[in-house]
């Protein structure tokens, strides 16, 4: 997910998308503690795009509040 992507979505659209990736990475996680996941970077590449959501979240939230 790119940021320009994420700035033209509403909040309750991007507090789906960071729940369902939330989900996605207890998934990941959960099979990679079986041995079941190939590709570990799947992780990386989730934590970075809840890292964007909420960062979009909070820019918002503060501009609103002024």
């Amino acid at each position: 997910m790119k940021i320009k992507e994420l700035q033209n979505k509403n909040e309750s659209e991007l507090k789906k998308d960071l729940f369902d990736l939330q989900e996605e990475l207890r998934q990941v996680r959960f099979n990679l503690s079986y041995g079941q996941v190939s590709n570990v970077a799947k992780i990386k590449k989730i934590k970075k795009d809840i890292a964007r959501i909420m960062t979009v979240l909070n820019n918002s939230n503060k501009l609103s509040q002024n």
